[in-house]
């Protein structure tokens, strides 16, 4: 079974919060672009990915 997050994150963050969640034990398991919401181009969708069987 997985859980699963889905986070909105200045691109310039991005490397220092995937790093973070990496920690607890999330992954990367989908990235793209804001395109949608014009007023916040610098920003990117994370989707994150972790067993809940450990």
């Amino acid at each position: 079974m997985y859980e699963y997050k889905v986070e909105n994150i200045k691109f310039r963050d991005a490397e220092n919060e995937m790093n973070k969640l990496a920690k607890e034990g999330w992954r990367v398991v989908s990235v793209t672009a804001n395109t949608d919401m014009t007023w916040d181009k610098d920003r990117i969708i994370v989707v994150f990915e972790r067993s809940t069987t450990n």
